[in-house]
C-alpha cells in the first residue's frame, strides 16, 4: 500500500463535475505534481486531500488510516499557500513557531526545531523580522519553515512560486526541491508552470478538465506523452495529419498531405492510443518536438523549407519554416554563429525515431490558451 493514495475521488458542485474519478498513489518521501491548465481540478484534488473540500465520492487514505472525512486540523499537513499567509503582526520567529504552539509542544523543545526550520531554509539571521521587512523570496521559505517544521507526513504545495520573479523563481524551484530531498516529506504540489514540475518532481500528474491524462516520470511525460492534448500542453510541438499508406515489419509509412514519411510501426502502441500496431489506411497525427527537428542546407533533409520568422531565446533559435506541410517550429541551440536569415532556404530533416504517434485525427480548434504554455 503507497504512503498517500486517492482512490477514485470525485467532487461535484451541482451538474458540474470539478473532479472525477482521480486514483493516485504516491510513495513515501515521494515529490509530485499536479500540472495541467487552469480549471482542470489540480487545486481542487490538492484541497480535498488537505480536507478543505469535502469529497463527493471516493476515498483518502494517509499511511493506512482513511483520511476522506477527518477535518482539516487533525489530519497534520504541512501546507504552503500561493500567498503565503503570513501573520504580518508576528515576527520570523512567531510565525514559524505557531504550529508547534497549536500542537502545544514544549517551549524549549519548540525553540529548538524552529531554529533548526530556520537554518534549514537559511532564515536564522531573519527571526527577529516581519514579513513586510522580507522579500518575495524569503516570505516564501518562512512559509515553507512554518510548513516542514510541525514534521507533517504530507506537504502539499499550491503554486508556492507564482508570485516571484523569473529568476527568484527559477532560484527557488532548485532550493524548493534541495530543502524536500533533505526532510525527506512526501510531498504534492499544485502547478501550471511546466519548467516547475519537470524540474523537481519524482513524477508529474498531467490533469485536463477534472481526470488524470498521464502519470509518469518528468522526462517520459515529455517524451512519450499519451494525448494530443498533452503534446500541446507540455512544451511546444509539431502536430502532422496523416494516414498511414503502408506497414512493413518494424516501419510504416505515413502520408503527410502527399510527402510520405517513414516511423516506427509500433508508435500507436506508446502514445496511449488503441494497443497493436499500425494499421494501413489508419488515420494518425504525428507529434515531432521542434528540437528534433534538424535543420540543413537547401536542397538536403526529407523536407524543403524558408525561413518565415526567427526568434532569439538567449540559449535557442526558434525558427518558422515554411514548406510542404504548412509551418513548422524547429529550434536550434546558440552556439554564437549567425542565425539563418529570414527567407533563406533550407532542408528539414529528423530521425525516424524521434516521431510520436496519436492515433486518430487531430483536433481541428486547439485551445490557443494550451498553445502558449
Amino acid at each position: 500500500m503507497s504512503f498517500l493514495e486517492l482512490r477514485d475521488i470525485t467532487k461535484t458542485y451541482g451538474t458540474l463535475n470539478a473532479v472525477s474519478d482521480v486514483t493516485l498513489s504516491v510513495e513515501k518521501g515521494e515529490f509530485v505534481s499536479l500540472l495541467g491548465p487552469s480549471g482542470c481540478g489540480k487545486t481542487t484534488t490538492l484541497q480535498m486531500i488537505a480536507g478543505f473540500v469535502d469529497v463527493t465520492s471516493g476515498s483518502i487514505h494517509l499511511d493506512g488510516r482513511d483520511i476522506t472525512r477527518a477535518k482539516a486540523n487533525t489530519r497534520g499537513l504541512g501546507i504552503v499557500f500561493q500567498t503565503y499567509a503570513l501573520f504580518p503582526h508576528m515576527t520570523v520567529f512567531d510565525n514559524v513557531s505557531f504550529g508547534l504552539e497549536m500542537q502545544r509542544v514544549p517551549k524549549s523543545e519548540r525553540r529548538a526545531r524552529v531554529e533548526e526550520a530556520l537554518e534549514l531554509v537559511h532564515l536564522a539571521p531573519y527571526a527577529g523580522r516581519y514579513p513586510r521587512e522580507l522579500s518575495g523570496g524569503q516570505r516564501q521559505r518562512v512559509a515553507l519553515a512554518r510548513a516542514i517544521v510541525i514534521r507533517p507526513p504530507v506537504l502539499l504545495l499550491d503554486e508556492p512560486l507564482s508570485n516571484l520573479d523569473a529568476k527568484l523563481r527559477e532560484a527557488m524551484q532548485f532550493e524548493l526541491r534541495d530543502i524536500q530531498r533533505k526532510v525527506g516529506t512526501t510531498t504534492v504540489m499544485v502547478t501550471h508552470d511546466q519548467a516547475e514540475a519537470f524540474s523537481i518532481s519524482d513524477r508529474v500528474v498531467v490533469m485536463e478538465a477534472g481526470r488524470i491524462t498521464q502519470i509518469d516520470q518528468p522526462y517520459r511525460i515529455y517524451e512519450h506523452p499519451q494525448t494530443e492534448f498533452i503534446s500541446r500542453f507540455v512544451g511546444k510541438t509539431n502536430l502532422l495529419p496523416g494516414t498511414v499508406k503502408a506497414v512493413s515489419g518494424a516501419y510504416a509509412s505515413v502520408s503527410l498531405a502527399g510527402v510520405p514519411v517513414e516511423i516506427d510501426s509500433q508508435s500507436g502502441a506508446d502514445m496511449g492510443g488503441k494497443g497493436g500496431a499500425l494499421a494501413s489506411g489508419e488515420t494518425v497525427t504525428l507529434c515531432i518536438r521542434p528540437e528534433k527537428l534538424r535543420l540543413t542546407g537547401a536542397g538536403q533533409g526529407r523536407l524543403p523549407g524558408r525561413v518565415s520568422e526567427r526568434y532569439f531565446l538567449g540559449s535557442q533559435w526558434l525558427y518558422h519554416v515554411d514548406g510542404p506541410l504548412g509551418t513548422l517550429m524547429a529550434v536550434t541551440p546558440n552556439d554564437g554563429s549567425a542565425p539563418l536569415d529570414l527567407d533563406a532556404p533550407v532542408g528539414v530533416d529528423w530521425s525516424p525515431s524521434v516521431v510520436r504517434v496519436h492515433r486518430g485525427a487531430m483536433a481541428e480548434a486547439p485551445d490557443p490558451a494550451l498553445e502558449a504554455h
